[in-house]
């Protein structure tokens, strides 16, 4: 195969990842790029140090580790060896599309078999058709909840994860849109079309065609001038409510929820 295989260790339990550390230190060909002990920081590691290989623990808090792998899809996706205490539905979901788990706890020889598949994932540099089980079974597993749940989002040298609840309002920039949080402001590429398709209705409205917000965050809306009005925010933004639209957010908006109107 030639090269060192770079590997990240992630599971929220410190003698389990000890575990990991001790089988990987003995293969000659892996070295141990680091490891995360939750889900958001396993993304932020996954997306900055793009390792080859990642032991991924599926029961975690905060984010699973099929959330992991669906927040990191869209940027970086190495190979994935999940590991799990008993989990019916994990266990079943990994035999049906056929990719590779490790159930805690588990022999050497078990793991033996585990690295066999990653080194063949990993010389395959991303051709191996193990990563389009893999996006099959994130396909499926969020097919119910297709909604955008979080961002990957680029900050200095790694990468942070913004949960779409903090964001309080999205503004278009072009083919970025710009997220206004609690801990400050941050570019994603994305159109607000595409944007405003694939947020939860009942959570985010349009209120202007470069302005989207998040309807449990208003706090209060006004009449301001020639049939629009002005939106303000729990976090003291100020923002028009465009006649174009205040029928999504004053009428019947989509999640049944009317915010406080002051004449």
């Amino acid at each position: 195969m030639g090269g060192m295989i770079r590997a990240l260790v992630v599971d929220d339990e410190p003698l389990a990842r000890e575990g990991l550390r001790l089988h990987l230190r003995r293969e000659s060909d892996v070295t141990i790029v680091g490891e995360a002990a939750d889900g958001r920081r396993a993304v932020a590691m996954i997306t900055s140090l793009r390792p080859d290989l990642v032991f991924l623990d599926v029961q975690m808090p905060v984010l699973d580790g099929f959330q992991v792998v669906e927040a990191v899809s869209p940027t970086f996706l190495p190979a994935v060896v999940f590991v799990t205490a008993y989990d019916q539905y994990a266990i079943r979901a990994f035999d049906v599309h056929a990719l590779d788990y490790l159930l805690k706890p588990f022999t050497p020889e078990r793991f033996q078999v585990s690295m066999r598949k990653a080194r063949e994932d990993v010389t395959a540099r991303g051709s191996h058709d193990s990563r389009r089980r893999l996006l099959e079974l994130i396909a499926e597993r969020t097919a119910s909840t297709a909604h955008l749940q979080r961002f990957v989002i680029k900050s200095g040298e790694g990468y942070r994860l913004v949960a779409a609840a903090d964001v309080a309002s999205f503004e278009a920039q072009g083919n970025y849109v710009r997220l206004r949080t609690s801990s400050g402001q941050h570019l994603l590429r994305i159109t607000m079309a595409e944007l405003e398709r694939r947020l939860d209705p009942k959570r985010f409205a349009r209120i202007h065609r470069s302005t989207m917000v998040n309807i449990d965050l208003i706090k209060e809306i006004t009449p301001s001038w020639h049939g629009d009005f002005e939106v303000l925010l729990t976090d003291g933004q100020r923002l028009r409510l465009s006649r174009n639209f205040r029928n999504r957010l004053l009428g019947q908006n989509p999640g049944g929820k009317k915010p406080g109107v002051r004449p």
